[in-house]
């Protein structure tokens, strides 16, 4: 896996929709299900604004199939 750079909420909504997920039911309050043929549902929970760092970006990789190249 390469190296993570530190990514905006907004950013890193407009990687995850590219790739394929999309949002599953409408948005309550910061918490948006996201979903994606051949994975569970996934919760992101990140206003807009919010700077998401390489740790967290790596975690959510893990769980939505993003790469490095994909933001």
């Amino acid at each position: 896996m390469g190296q993570w750079p530190a990514v905006k909420a907004k950013r890193l909504k407009a990687a995850l929709k590219k790739i394929g997920w999309s949002e599953k039911r409408a948005q309550e309050g910061s918490h948006l299900t996201l979903a994606r043929d051949g994975w569970p549902d996934f919760v992101f929970a990140f206003h807009d604004v919010e700077e998401i760092g390489p740790k967290m970006l790596s975690k959510i990789a893990k769980k939505t199939g993003l790469n490095p190249s994909d933001l």
